[in-house]
């Protein structure tokens, strides 16, 4: 792509991601986004195999300083410690952090990502925390294929990751942590209620269990479960739950770009949001999320919601933080499964795409890094569970005990029902994200809102769900 084209582009979708509104920043996406590592001294248990560093050559030795572009903080991933480590393993190349939010709010460091690129600054490294970030700025030509990096190399991204980043055939990525998503409980409030940890349910045992724990009236009303999401496009994993829970088709696209939206799973998902919201009661209000701002992890901490369901970057903070002590029992169960025949462990996961700019005058360096990053480096020095196959379920138990030992009380997490979880849990294909994917989830973010707040009912949400986002496949062909 041309430059002039290139910074045109730029500064359109700049233009359009300000108009999203700034004024949904703090709310959106800053808790999916604020995924991943809280700092510590801890290192968790190493691998006995680490990425391979290329040979040196006069050129790699050309002293170079990357430009690395996150929106993740410190106290998330512990950059301090792991960028050390990689500048003295690769002396010839310095790594420069840009924070782009205090916050880790990643709606404001997508905003800000654009900017600097549109403005024409020096871009190396960059880092996207979702699918649909990281597929637009792919379609825009702001990161660079890395298929001939992995060439030289010579392994394959499956055999050595456990998430597939590919997109139209090429590799733009490597993926950085594995977050399976799970369901936070208060373990005290289903002890009052008579109920087990589960380790094998279904989405009506789930239901279940919320409306026994449900409590109280008004203001004072506990619920049994916040969703928190769908919001302005993003946390769409809450409108693909019954979806995530098999092997293929787990996403609203199929993998050859058709929709998904006719699957009965993705009906029976807005059935259950209903049935527990307007029905049951048992789930802290749509309206309310929205109106009042709430927080997945206030929810949580604050025990207004006795089960909160949430992506597994929340380790680094299961036994409470300086900001959300913990006054409570915690144990962790799976995501529910649809019947009671089928396989448990299938849920949604994240990841971070580590990418390399296009601009970029240091892809080789750049690639290096981010190679080193999501290996040796985030399974030394991070405080999540890499995509990295090489990390053993041997070493799973060391890595939990390093997490939650750098919060305030580690021994009220139930350890046990937390590694459980994690070492069944398992993602579906993975099916490469479009360019346009941020708009097939505008669409049906916008639909849902108005079934949930009582505009329209389901069958009509339904079928607006599938004619719109067949209109935004036919005009993206």
């Amino acid at each position: 792509m041309k430059q002039g084209k290139f910074s045109l582009l730029m500064v359109l979708i700049l233009i359009a991601s300000l108009l999203a509104g700034c004024s949904s920043a703090n709310n959106k996406q800053t808790n999916n986004n604020q995924t991943n590592n809280n700092n510590s001294e801890q290192t968790p248990a190493t691998t006995t195999e680490t990425s391979p560093e290329p040979a040196a050559t006069e050129e790699q030795q050309e002293e170079v300083t990357l430009k690395f572009h996150t929106h993740g903080t410190e106290a998330q991933y512990n950059w301090e410690e792991t960028i050390a480590a990689f500048e003295e393993a690769f002396p010839h190349i310095s790594i420069d952090l840009i924070l782009l939010s205090e916050k880790g709010d990643t709606q404001e460091a997508t905003q800000k990502l654009d900017l600097a690129a549109a403005s024409g600054e020096q871009l190396d490294i960059l880092m996207f925390s979702d699918p649909a970030s990281y597929a637009q700025r792919v379609g825009l030509g702001m990161v660079a294929s890395i298929d001939s990096f992995i060439s030289e190399e010579g392994y394959t991204v499956t055999d050595e990751y456990k998430v597939d980043t590919v997109m139209n055939g090429s590799y733009y990525a490597l993926p950085g942590k594995f977050n399976p998503w799970y369901v936070m409980l208060n373990k005290d409030h289903l002890d009052e209620a008579g109920l087990d940890v589960p380790t094998d349910w279904t989405w009506d045992e789930f239901a279940q269990y919320a409306k026994q724990l449900t409590t109280g009236e008004g203001a004072a009303k506990r619920y049994g479960t916040y969703f928190h999401g769908p919001q302005n496009g993003g946390w769409m994993e809450y409108m693909r739950l019954a979806l995530a829970n098999r092997a293929d088709n787990t996403d609203f696209l199929k993998g050859d770009g058709s929709s998904n939206l006719d699957d009965p799973m993705f009906k029976r998902t807005l059935e259950l949001r209903v049935q527990m919201e307007r029905e049951d009661g048992s789930s802290t209000p749509y309206a309310d999320m929205l109106s009042q701002k709430l927080h997945y992890r206030t929810q949580f901490f604050n025990q207004s919601a006795s089960m909160v369901m949430i992506g597994s970057w929340m380790n680094s903070e299961l036994g409470g933080t300086e900001q959300n002590p913990l006054n409570h029992q915690v144990a962790i169960a799976p995501i529910p499964k649809n019947n009671a025949a089928d396989e448990i462990g299938y849920t949604m996961v994240t990841t971070d795409f580590m990418a390399v700019a296009e601009q970029s005058k240091h892809k080789k360096e750049a690639y290096q890094f981010i190679r080193w990053y999501t290996t040796e480096g985030l399974s030394k020095y991070g405080l999540n569970i890499p995509s990295w196959k090489q990390i053993s379920d041997d070493q799973l138990g060391t890595i939990i005990d390093n997490i939650l030992s750098v919060t305030l009380s580690p021994e009220k997490v139930d350890k046990e029902s937390l590694i459980h979880v994690l070492s069944i849990s398992k993602s579906g294909k993975i099916i490469p994200p479009v360019t346009y994917q941020a708009e097939v989830y505008k669409a049906i973010n916008e639909e849902y809102e108005l079934m949930i707040l009582g505009s329209q009912d389901l069958d009509t949400t339904l079928q607006n769900m599938i004619t719109e986002v067949q209109n935004i496949i036919d005009n993206n062909q």
